[in-house]
């Protein structure tokens, strides 16, 4: 496997002994991918973390969230075990940035998404900042093969569609991507959930229209028009062959997520987003997910990360 690659510690893996995989810590199989593979007979997820929080100080975040992939592994093990015996869920490391190469990173964490999916295994990757959306589509697109679409959508306060004219950070991904589609002559789809004026300046909402970008604001984004928000997601799901999902927990009002790097109080509740995630899964399109921007440093009695764990479960047994 492509470095910086360490593999996965199970003291992160602890909860209540059960005896009966009645936990997730019991039913979770910890793999280091340089000396083992994955099984290929059952249904597998597969967690992987990126380390990394470079992209949020280059983007003037708070930093933290390298240590995000950890404290979502402890709240995830605590939780309750509905999966079938065949569906494994297993943990294959970390990616690492050393030397604040953000971009070596990326390159490794796409090696290790396009690894798995090859396998067919369901890849989730824990972050860290917000650049970890490249890697994840960089490895998706590294396993398609060519004409395959894929279909973005983001959770989120922000477009991430910031220019990288001086250098790649954690709200340039969207951008980046855009760009190599351009090159590729290859469609851009891109829609983002939770969009708040106050968190977007009028260049990035310029950019948006330039590029074709669907969006909910935050207005639009509640339990209130569940209707309007599954057809705006079934219509975006029915364009493209495959579905990938990030969700930025800055999204989130801070009331729910206050662990991250760009805190607010006006963002959107849980229960809208697990609506859509039941639209998204039930398409049976969805390729790949990654939660970003956990930041244990400013959370609070471990709620952000007990957020990020729930949303994962709801995936997983979803699914």
């Amino acid at each position: 496997m492509s470095k910086p690659y360490t593999s996965p510690k199970s003291k992160l893996w602890s909860g209540r002994n059960s005896g009966q995989k009645l936990y997730l810590h019991e039913k979770v199989r910890c793999i280091n991918l340089d000396r083992e593979d994955l099984v290929l007979d059952n249904k597998t997820f597969a967690i992987i973390g990126y380390a990394c929080d470079e992209g949020v100080r280059r983007n003037q975040g708070r930093v933290g969230a390298s240590e995000g992939p950890v404290t979502i592994r402890e709240q995830l093990g605590k939780m309750p075990n509905h999966l079938e015996e065949n569906v494994l869920l297993s943990d294959v490391g970390n990616i690492l940035c050393a030397d604040k190469n953000m971009e070596k990173a990326q390159l490794a964490l796409s090696s290790i998404v396009s690894h798995l999916l090859n396998r067919n295994v369901f890849p989730i990757l824990l972050g860290g900042g917000h650049d970890i959306a490249y890697g994840n589509y960089k490895g998706i697109l590294g396993h398609l093969p060519k004409g395959k679409t894929i279909g973005i959508i983001n959770f989120d306060a922000h477009f991430d569609l910031r220019t990288n004219e001086n250098g790649n950070n954690s709200g340039t991904p969207f951008f980046q991507i855009s760009e190599e589609c351009r090159a590729d002559n290859a469609p851009f789809n891109y829609m983002c959930l939770g969009i708040r004026e106050d968190a977007n300046d009028k260049t990035l909402f310029k950019t948006a229209h330039k590029l074709g970008v669907d969006y909910l604001k935050t207005e639009q984004f509640t339990l209130n028009r569940l209707e309007q928000v599954k057809r705006r997601i079934n219509l975006f799901i029915q364009k493209v062959h495959h579905i990938y999902v990030t969700i930025d927990l800055d999204g989130f009002s801070s009331a729910y997520a206050p662990g991250v790097s760009a805190a607010s109080p006006m963002g959107f509740a849980p229960d809208i987003v697990l609506e859509a995630l039941k639209v998204i899964v039930e398409s049976k399109k969805m390729i790949s997910l990654d939660i970003a921007e956990m930041n244990p440093t400013y959370d609070i009695d471990g709620q952000t990360a007990k957020l990020a764990a729930a949303l994962i479960h709801f995936v997983i047994h979803a699914y």
